[in-house]
């Protein structure tokens, strides 16, 4: 089991890692080790791994544990680990949830399944699959209706909140949202609801407005995941004026890489291009990039260089 999981009052950046693959497609684990050490080189809270960027529904069962044993061994405890866990199957997702915890990790992060219309509805399944994790195993509700097609309204995530105290985090990426996280951010600092670490999602696209909001960091991929932990720190310091500037120099490469269905090709060759994984690739079926692509990203990389300084990406 995890000596630290994450709870109530996680703050910080748990960046979302991509699944590496090597040109032919296969899992490529020599590549996660690199990858690992990319992100605690670059200082984040903690790692999430098999999320929806992560490409986890093209992963084989088998492959899922193999990648998540050897993100356990590489990270060995430097680093809080959160593993999604969603499934379409209830008994399938408690039994993975299950054998992550036993292999160290610090929650797991859930969406609900697609089809949820009302809120007795979302309370149903998330009553169902709370009591089935039990108490013991931290959850990260993915509150991610652009992919689920679920909306989980503010009063049903309070219920949520009120009956189940293994519901910690909100991973918030309801888009747009900001007013999502100012009622939950009211209700509990008035003392009328249980108050839970609210990480944000989309890339960080809107990441400083999001800080203003109330939330405690992000939990979401970007391939400068310094820009991230520099943003939240100088925030939470109270530079936030420091904070903005540094997100603006790096808005038109975040904004790229969020394009929808393109932009994890873009995340993944940026990751190549620093070192980070061998392989750029992207399971079929997924996104490839042109010449023109290339020439493109190479144009925002140069512009970013420019804009923050060779050698000092996130002072």
């Amino acid at each position: 089991m995890a000596e630290t999981k994450i709870t109530e009052d996680t703050k910080g950046v748990f960046i979302i890692s991509p699944t590496p693959f090597t040109d032919a497609g296969e899992l490529d684990l020599d590549s996660t080790d690199t990858l690992v050490d990319f992100f605690i080189e670059k200082e984040v809270t903690g790692i999430t791994i098999l999320g929806v960027l992560g490409e986890a529904p093209k992963l084989a069962a088998n492959e899922s544990r193999a990648f998540m044993e050897r993100v356990f061994s590489r990270v060995n405890g430097q680093k809080p680990i959160v593993v999604g866990a969603s499934n379409p199957g209830s008994d399938n997702l408690v039994r993975f949830a299950s054998e992550a915890m036993d292999m160290g990790a610090a929650g797991v992060m859930i969406a609900p399944i697609p089809g949820l219309k009302t809120d007795d509805q979302v309370f149903a399944y998330w009553e169902h699959v709370l009591n089935a994790l039990g108490p013991d195993i931290p959850v990260c509700y993915q509150d991610y209706p652009q992919t689920t097609t679920v909306v989980s309204s503010v009063s049903v995530l309070n219920r949520l909140i009120a009956d189940f105290p293994n519901f910690v985090m909100l991973k918030h990426e309801e888009a747009p949202g900001l007013p999502k996280i100012t009622k939950l951010r009211e209700q509990s600092n008035s003392g009328k609801a249980r108050r839970v670490s609210i990480l944000v999602g989309n890339g960080g696209l809107y990441l400083p407005q999001e800080l203003r909001r109330g939330a405690d960091g992000a939990m979401t991929g970007f391939a400068y995941p310094e820009m991230l932990v520099s943003v939240v720190r100088k925030f939470q310091a109270g530079d936030v004026e420091g904070a903005e500037d540094l997100f603006d120099a790096y808005l038109p490469i975040l904004r790229h890489e969020q394009q929808s269905g393109f932009g994890l090709a873009i995340r993944k060759e940026i990751l190549r291009r620093r070192g980070a994984i061998r392989s750029a690739a992207v399971r079929h079926p997924g996104p490839k990039l042109t010449a023109r692509d290339h020439q493109e990203l190479d144009e925002l990389m140069q512009r970013l260089s420019r804009s923050v300084g060779a050698g000092r990406m996130a002072a």
